[in-house]
């Protein structure tokens, strides 16, 4: 009995400390104007205001790791990259978010998203003027 008990504590031990071992599973790509507190998206959409921040969340299903990328781009010329390296015991969001603190300017704009430098999707934007 004591030894079937120190055989259960070993293996939820290792369980435990082993950690996600396998690859990360990108399930979608969110787009929109605000986070919610699990870093998913609150206000979804593609079109934005020239002072609203772009935010991205890669969703993630279940135990995995891996490196994100966003590359952020604008009437097709590179304007922000950022790489994250991403190790999860569950499903998962990831943030990801651009900002121009004196406003975009109008036009088309995307994101693609990269998983161990593999492209996963690319959403495309639109900021619009404001009326």
């Amino acid at each position: 009995m004591v030894r079937e008990k120190l055989l259960i504590a070993a293996a939820l031990l290792l369980a435990v400390g082993c950690g996600p071992s396998g690859p990360l599973k990108v399930k979608t790509i969110q787009t929109g104007r605000s986070l919610n507190s699990d870093n998913s998206v609150g206000l979804l959409t593609q079109r934005f205001r020239p002072d609203q921040t772009m935010y991205v969340a890669v969703l993630t299903d279940g135990p995995g790791k891996g490196t994100l990328t966003a590359k952020w781009t604008y009437a097709g010329r590179a304007v922000s990259e950022d790489t994250r390296k991403v190790s999860y015991r569950d499903s998962a969001a990831t943030e990801f978010h651009i900002t121009n603190s004196s406003g975009f300017p109008p036009g088309e704009y995307s994101v693609e998203i990269l998983l161990d430098g593999k492209s996963v999707e690319t959403r495309n934007l639109k900021v619009e003027k404001e009326k």
